[in-house]
This record gives structure tokens, C-alpha cells and sequence, in this order.
């Protein structure tokens, strides 16, 4: 009965939202609905076989071509916004009650609650490397909270990247794990064993700690070339409508998690080709004489490898960086970020702390100029094709100042 009242008073709160003109309201309405009754995303995870998905890069991507994927054995529920905490995830499982499968992206912090609400059929463990350290914390303590809190679900199919070093040391111990060669362009933050803290060796894609037996897993599933495959052998084409080398293992990761739920591969591999877009990610919007195509980042790893999707026949780059409470407010991890090796393209640094960019630019040996206003900095831009790479916020308002522009 209190749940049935939580739902009604979060619909009601929605709905009120909507007429305000405050937005889609599904965050004040899971807010209520849990506020009601704490236990009300138990209930609506009852009856639905469902993959969380998780990492520190990667997770709105591979969600939606996790659903995607899924979609080829039904209706599956899912986040339209990528809000990640509680009050999203409930505010996803109301608006699709009685669909029997869901699709959740999950905050890294707020996996193990959410597990032990939802008992995932399936948790993708994507990567793990630092994040903002004035939220989330030091990285190996994550990897510890999330290594006791899949402990407490020995049936859940832990579909998990063997070539990151901390989401292995998650899943090693695991009776239920599938194992994906997904790649892995940051290793930064897995220099030393998270288990001994022993120096971890690579020699080629393979690596291992020295002094124990904690290594690589044998991959069930890798990417060779253009196709992906399977733990059979069988090989499909996995043709992507998204840039970059991390969306196909993203990709590769989406597919075994939807394998693993009972789809088939060779549809599960077309559907997730599918994804195009993802809340304004990787769009190219006509910005007077400029094509941008708009990029987001939100830490190192994901800025070094959003940076290798740059075009270098563009005609410009323009990086944009807040230093908001939800970027971060602490911006020394732009020292961790690889700026060196832009030639030929005419650089902009933008966003509110465009000074700190500037200076790190400077470092770098980067030729650019400073226009705060990131409208203003494409419009800065020789015509043609412009990359805009953006941290959270700045991609945001960037977002909302297109669409008042357009």
C-alpha cells in the first residue's frame, strides 16, 4: 500500500514538474517516491530480469546498447537521461512497470545498494580509474566497496573487462564471471596490484602482478579487427555508428551482457550498431558556418580517450572546462591529460576555467587562443567541421545555449 501511494505522489510530482516548465520531473518524483517508502525500488525490481551497468567511463553508452541489444527479446526499461542514483533509477522502473526486463545505469558508488535492491541477472563492469576525488574518493577503496558488494550475489553474471586491472581484481574471485577483452587506453591508475601492491607487468595485452597468481583472465569474448568474438569462435561484424576504440568494447560488453540474459548474438551485435547518440553525445549540430560535433569527458581517462577521437583534418578544437561541483572543483587532473600532440588545428580553450586550460595548454606546447563563451569560441573557428570537447557542465550549457541559439 505504501509503495502504491509513493508511485501515485511521485506521478502526481512528475506530471507537476512538467506544467511548470521544470522539466521531465523524474528525478523530484523518484526523490518522493523514496522518500515515501525507502523500499520501493525492491519493488519495482520484482519480476524483471535486469543488467546494472557500471564503470567510470563508458556507462550512458553502453546502457543504451545494452538496451538496444535487449530489445531483441523485448520491451526493456531503461534511463532516457543517464541519472545514475536512486532517485533516477526508481524514477526508470515507475515509468515502466511491468516490463520484464530493465537496462539501469548505476553510479559506481551506489552499485552494491542498488544490487541488493534490484538483484541484477547481470552486472557489466566496464573500468576503473580515478575520478573526482572530492566525490567519489580514492579508487581502491572503490574497488573494494564493489568487490564485497558482488560478493553478496554469487548468481549474478558478472560480464566484466579483463583488460582493466581494478575491474579484474572485482570479478576474480566471482563464481559467475564472462570475461571481455574490451581494451583498456588508461593504465595510470593500475600500476600496482590492488590485491598485494605488487608492480603489475604488461607484456603485451597480457599482465600480472608479480609475486602472485592475480593475472589477465582469458577473454571469452574479444575484438579482432572489425569483428567481435564469441566464446564459441564465431565471429560477427561489428559495425558501430559511434567513433572511437572504447565504444566498441563498450560495445563487445553490451552484446555479452545480452547473450547472457538469452539473446542472439548475431542480432544483439546489429542492434547495438544502432546507437547514434546518446543525450547530445557525438551529435554534430550547424553552428552558423561551423559543423560541431560535440564531445563529452569527465576525467582523465575519458578525456584521453575522447581526444583520440579528434579529427585532425578538422578545422578546429575547441575544449571547453567548468570547475563546478559536478565537474569537480579541483582541476589538477588536467596535468594527467595528454594535450601534446595537436598539429594543424587551430586550438581553443574555453568554458569558466578557461584560464587553467590555457595554462596547461601552455605547458603542453599547444598554439591556441582563450574565449571564454563557448558559442563564441566555435564562431572563433575558421569555417568548416570544429570538435568541441566538454567537461560535464560545459557540455550542459553548451546543450541548452545551442538550442536557445538555434
Amino acid at each position: 500500500m505504501r509503495g502504491r501511494i509513493a508511485l501515485r505522489a511521485a506521478a502526481a510530482a512528475s506530471w507537476a514538474s512538467q506544467k511548470a516548465g521544470r522539466g521531465k520531473g523524474s528525478m523530484i518524483g523518484g526523490l518522493i517516491a523514496l522518500k515515501i517508502d525507502p523500499t520501493i525500488m525492491d519493488q519495482l525490481g520484482r519480476g524483471r530480469r535486469t543488467v546494472l551497468v557500471t564503470g567510470t567511463n563508458g556507462k550512458s553508452t553502453t546502457t543504451r546498447m545494452t538496451t538496444a541489444a535487449l530489445s531483441t527479446l523485448g520491451q526493456v526499461a531503461t534511463q532516457a537521461d543517464g541519472a545514475n542514483m536512486d532517485a533516477g533509477i526508481v524514477a526508470a522502473l515507475s515509468t515502466h512497470q511491468g516490463v520484464p526486463l530493465a537496462a539501469i545505469e548505476v553510479d559506481e558508488l551506489h552499485l552494491p545498494h542498488v544490487s541488493d535492491s534490484l538483484n541484477p541477472a547481470a552486472v557489466v563492469l566496464l573500468n576503473l580509474s580515478r575520478d573526482q576525488l572530492d566525490r567519489v574518493g580514492e579508487i581502491n577503496m572503490i574497488e573494494r566497496k564493489l568487490r564485497a558488494g558482488l560478493a553478496k550475489h554469487p548468481d549474478t553474471v558478472v560480464i566484466a573487462n579483463c583488460d582493466d586491472v581494478l575491474v579484474t581484481s572485482i570479478a576474480y574471485d566471482h563464481p559467475n564471471v564472462v570475461w571481455v577483452a574490451a581494451g583498456s587506453g588508461w593504465a595510470m591508475d593500475a600500476t600496482s596490484c590492488p590485491r598485494s601492491g605488487e608492480p603489475i607487468i604488461w607484456e603485451g595485452e597480457h599482465w600480472r602482478s608479480t609475486g602472485t597468481d592475480f593475472q589477465r583472465p582469458q577473454p571469452d569474448w574479444h575484438l579482432e579487427g572489425n569483428d567481435l568474438v564469441g566464446p564459441d569462435g564465431e565471429r560477427h561484424l561489428l559495425e558501430l555508428a559511434l567513433p572511437g576504440r572504447a565504444n566498441r568494447g563498450n560495445a563487445a560488453q553490451a552484446v555479452a551482457a545480452a547473450v547472457a540474459l538469452g539473446a542472439e548474438t548475431a542480432k544483439a551485435v546489429v542492434a547495438a550498431g544502432t546507437v547514434r547518440e546518446i543525450a547530445g553525445r557525438y551529435r554534430t549540430v550547424q553552428v552558423g558556418e561551423h559543423a560541431a560535433r560535440l564531445l563529452l569527458a569527465k576525467n582523465p581517462a575519458g578525456w584521453q580517450e575522447a581526444l583520440s577521437m579528434i579529427e585532425p583534418t578538422a578545422a578546429g578544437l575547441v575544449i571547453a572546462v567548468n570547475g563546478q561541483v559536478p565537474d569537480g572543483e579541483d582541476l589538477s587532473w588536467l596535468w594527467d591529460v595528454r594535450f601534446e600532440h595537436f598539429e594543424g588545428v587551430q586550438v581553443v580553450a574555453s568554458g569558466e576555467r578557461a584560464t587553467d586550460l590555457a595554462v596547461r595548454l601552455t605547458y603542453a606546447g599547444v598554439e591556441h587562443t582563450t574565449v571564454p563563451d563557448p558559442l563564441r569560441a566555435i564562431a572563433s573557428c575558421p569555417p568548416g567541421q570544429v570538435e568541441v570537447l566538454a567537461n560535464y557542465t560545459a557540455f550542459r550549457d553548451l546543450n541548452r545555449d545551442l538550442e536557445n541559439h538555434g
